[in-house]
């Protein structure tokens, strides 16, 4: 495909990637931001971005970025969407192998949060246990575009990353927060360190492993891996994408090799981060029956604490009591489908974490 061709279409991959365009052979790769980017079209909103030319040194980073595993949340598309529309044209910098991801695109088209079962609960192979979901197929397709990936990422300390986008479905006493996978292994300090630079205000701790999607890169594929929450979901064309500039500078950053990128140059460093706060998930309201009952109000925001002895929850003999001096909610949703969660619980170790990062 001729540069001019490769400019036009990663220049507006969103675009391409939602009227379902399907290249010939041909045309699934090609270069971009004046011949120091190759791009390579691998399946339906999964594209990667390599430099033409690589230095001599130390061996590449490689960084997956996805975005719209959950399709309403629109913010991260659009900030995606513009940031490899800027690496085609050459306006931001390239220093790594970058894989980028549009996730249900087919809920995406939609408008809907998915189709028939949550993206992000069907990772690790549990899309095997509902074969006959519209999500299934997806679910293995990304997992295998990431195996493939990182197949060919050095194994060096820090040279993995995936960074996965969202927003809440709800406001948050924290409106920019982070969840990171159980993994079993230390937390980095370089992540904590790299969430501060984001203006990311809380940090939340798995302490069982998941079926999200940053899950299985870490567990799967070594990487550091989180989840970012950006803010509350907002139809296409509705979001203040100001309000993310934090998270996507420090992305672009990330993806630059930390040095400063073109859209980037002249600006000063940004200033210290704040201390961000760190929550430890303790527990899980689950639904048992179509019976269930979740006693709090229906637009409670995320991290809303309740104090030791409040009943949040009830469903025939389940009761779910809070058992801490404080415990936080975090992502209430009573319309899931019984047997799975409702919400998570999580307290405040914000200390004990930070003392020990390796």
């Amino acid at each position: 495909m001729s540069e001019a061709n490769s400019a036009a279409m990663t220049g507006d991959f969103l675009a391409y990637t939602l009227a379902g365009t399907r290249l010939g052979v041909s045309e699934r790769e090609g270069v971009c931001a004046n011949g120091r980017v190759r791009w390579q079209w691998q399946d339906e909103g999964v594209l990667l971005l390599e430099p033409s030319v690589q230095a001599f040194g130390a061996p590449l980073r490689s960084i997956l970025v996805s975005a719209g595993v959950h399709g309403d949340e629109t913010a991260p598309i659009e900030l995606l969407s513009y940031f490899v529309r800027d690496l085609a044209s050459g306006k931001a910098a390239l220093a790594c192998r970058l894989l980028v991801i549009l996730g249900n695109v087919d809920a995406m088209r939609n408008a809907h949060r998915y189709r028939d079962d949550d993206l992000n609960r069907l990772f690790s192979g549990r899309h095997r246990q509902v074969p006959d979901s519209h999500e299934a197929p997806r679910a293995a397709a990304l997992e295998e575009a990431a195996q493939r990936f990182f197949a060919g990422a050095s194994s060096e300390p820090g040279a993995r990353w995936h960074i996965d986008m969202h927003t809440a479905i709800r406001a948050s006493a924290f409106e920019r927060f982070a969840l990171l996978p159980h993994t079993g292994k230390p937390y980095a300090r370089a992540m904590f360190e790299w969430l501060g630079e984001a203006t990311i205000s809380a940090v939340l701790l798995h302490t069982t492993k998941g079926n999200t999607y940053s899950h299985f890169t870490a567990e799967t594929c070594g990487a550091e891996a989180c989840t970012l929450e950006l803010g509350k979901m907002r139809p296409f064309g509705e979001n203040d994408l100001t309000r993310f500039a934090g998270a996507d500078e420090v992305v672009r950053r990330l993806v630059a090799g930390n040095a400063d990128s073109a859209d980037s140059a002249g600006k000063q460093e940004p200033p210290a981060a704040p201390l961000l706060r760190v929550f430890t998930v303790i527990d899980q309201i689950t639904k048992q029956s179509d019976a269930f009952e979740l006693l709090v109000e229906k637009d409670v925001p995320n991290f809303t604490p309740f104090a030791r002895g409040t009943l949040l929850a009830r469903d025939g003999d389940y009761r779910y009591v809070v058992a801490h001096d404080e415990e936080r909610i975090v992502f209430p949703n009573a319309t899931v489908k019984p047997g799975l969660r409702v919400s998570l619980m999580v307290v405040d170790t914000t200390d004990a974490t930070l003392s020990q990062l390796a």
